[in-house]
C-alpha cells in the first residue's frame, strides 16, 4: 500500500491532497494570501480523514513551481520541515504539468501547452502529453518549461489545447500553434490532487529527493533559495 501526500500553494489557490493505493482525498481552496495559516490545519485534516500519521506515509509532493516566489517558498519550507521530521523522501511535481492532468482528466484530450500568467508582461510556459502507464498517469514533456514573453513565442510543433492563467495571452499562443486551440482552460490553478497522482508515478520509478533537496524552481534566473534548516518536529 503505497500512500503520498501532496501540496500546493503555488499560486492563490491553496490545496493538500492523500494518494492511497490510486485513491485521492483532497481539499482544495481559493484563498489569496492565506496559505501560512491554512496549510498546516490542512494537512491535519487531511491525515486525520485518511486515518494516517506522517510517519505511516511513503513520501511527501508539492508543486515544485513555477508559480508565486511567496507560494512556492512557503510550500517548499513546508514540506522541508515535514519530510525531514518524518525521515520521509520528497517527489517534486511541476505545477504545469499538474494543471495539463486536470485539463485532461477534464476533457479527455490528451496534448496540453500549460500557461501561467508570471506578470511584468511574462508567463511561465511548458507543454504536455497526458496518458495512463497501467494504473498510473504522467505527463510527458513535449514542450520544455520557460519563462517566456508572449511577443517571444517561437512555432511549435505539436497541435494543443490550452490550460491556466496564461492564456490571457491566446491571441499570441494560438499564432504559434499549428492550429488555433479548439479548448481553453483559464481558470484552472495546480491542485494538489493532481500533482499527487503524477507524484505516485515518479515515486514508483524512484524520482526522489531528500528533505533539504525539494527546492522550488522559480525559472527566473534571478531569483535564489536558501535552503532552511528544518523547524517542523514529527508530527
Amino acid at each position: 500500500m503505497t500512500a503520498i501526500l501532496a501540496l500546493d500553494t503555488s499560486t492563490p489557490a491553496c490545496s493538500v491532497a492523500l494518494i492511497q493505493d490510486g485513491v485521492v482525498l483532497e481539499d482544495f481552496r481559493m484563498a489569496p494570501r492565506q496559505h501560512n495559516d491554512l496549510i498546516l490545519p490542512m494537512v491535519d485534516q487531511i491525515l486525520a480523514q485518511a486515518q494516517l500519521s506522517l510517519s505511516q506515509l511513503d513520501a511527501i509532493a508539492f508543486g515544485r513551481g513555477p508559480g508565486s516566489f511567496t507560494g512556492l517558498r512557503i510550500s517548499a519550507g513546508v514540506v522541508q520541515g515535514l519530510a525531514y521530521g518524518a525521515d520521509l523522501p520528497v517527489v517534486p511535481v511541476s505545477t504545469l504539468a499538474a494543471m495539463a492532468l486536470e485539463a485532461h482528466q477534464k476533457t479527455h484530450y490528451s496534448h496540453w501547452l500549460a500557461a501561467l500568467d508570471a506578470r511584468m508582461g511574462e508567463i511561465y510556459l511548458g507543454g504536455y502529453s497526458i496518458e495512463q502507464k497501467d494504473e498510473f498517469w504522467v505527463a510527458e514533456e513535449i514542450l520544455s518549461e520557460r519563462v517566456i514573453s508572449p511577443d517571444n513565442l517561437t512555432s511549435i510543433s505539436e497541435r494543443c489545447h490550452g490550460v491556466g492563467s496564461g492564456w490571457i495571452y491566446q491571441d499570441q499562443l494560438n499564432a504559434v500553434l499549428p492550429e488555433p486551440a479548439a479548448n481553453v482552460l483559464s481558470d484552472i490553478a495546480p491542485r494538489a490532487a493532481c500533482i499527487a497522482q503524477l507524484a505516485d508515478y515518479d515515486f514508483s520509478l524512484g524520482k526522489v529527493v531528500v528533505a533539504n533537496e525539494a527546492l522550488p524552481v522559480y525559472l527566473r534566473d534571478e531569483i535564489t533559495w536558501e535552503k532552511q534548516p528544518a523547524r517542523i518536529g514529527k508530527r
